[in-house]
């Protein structure tokens, strides 16, 4: 299919500097076609815990810049790690941060894709459930298909967080194009960024 130019806007699960899945974010980047750009968040740090009183009185710095990023983005790309058998808790405090306020600022109506990279023999694949659950409940509209589970990641990286493994790289360049492909799809049938307010995370 013809493509228009896409930006994607990579969020990694995890906080670490050397992290696993950063680095999955950043081959994406290195594979992507040369119609789409991905920029990897470097900042879900500086989100704070989800408080509704504050989130009342007035938008935490953190929150502010995130919601910028995915206001010059065109569709999303996670990465999680899986902990505890779990989406990590920056991952849903994300979320609920951005259930909130401005429609175009946050995931509804958002093309977004999900993927993940742990050392253990699962590949994140009780993680990414969760995670697409809940972004099914933020209405984000989700990449439906390839799925990508990579396990066993101190096989696949160098010391330098460089993916090397060649199939691992071939299936992300296939989810990357994919999600390229339904971020033109949606732009072309009017379904981005048209989102019904149906949920709040009011507690």
């Amino acid at each position: 299919m013809s493509s228009e130019d896409v930006k994607i806007l990579a969020i990694p699960g995890s906080l670490r500097n050397e992290s696993y899945n950063k680095s999955l974010l950043r081959a994406a980047a290195e594979l992507a076609p040369e119609w789409l750009s991905i920029s990897v968040y470097e900042d879900l740090a500086e989100v704070p815990l989800f408080n509704e009183d504050v989130a009342n009185r007035e938008t935490p710095g953190g929150v502010v810049a995130l919601r910028g990023a995915l206001l010059r983005a065109d569709g999303v790309l996670i990465a999680t790690p899986e902990y505890n058998q779990a989406v990590p808790g920056v991952l849903k405090n994300m979320i609920d941060w951005l259930s909130i306020g401005e429609a175009a600022e946050g995931l509804e109506g958002r093309p977004v894709a999900v993927t993940g990279v742990t050392t253990g023999p699962w590949g994140t694949r009780l993680a990414q459930t969760m995670l697409r659950q809940m972004l099914t409940s933020s209405q984000s509209i989700l990449l439906p298909q390839p799925n990508l589970y990579v396990r066993h990641a101190e096989s696949l990286f160098d010391e330098a967080g460089n993916l090397t493994d060649a199939e691992t790289r071939v299936r992300l360049a296939a989810l990357v194009a994919a999600l390229g492909d339904w971020v033109n799809l949606l732009r072309g049938s009017g379904c981005v960024h048209d989102p019904v307010h149906l949920s709040s995370v009011a507690s």
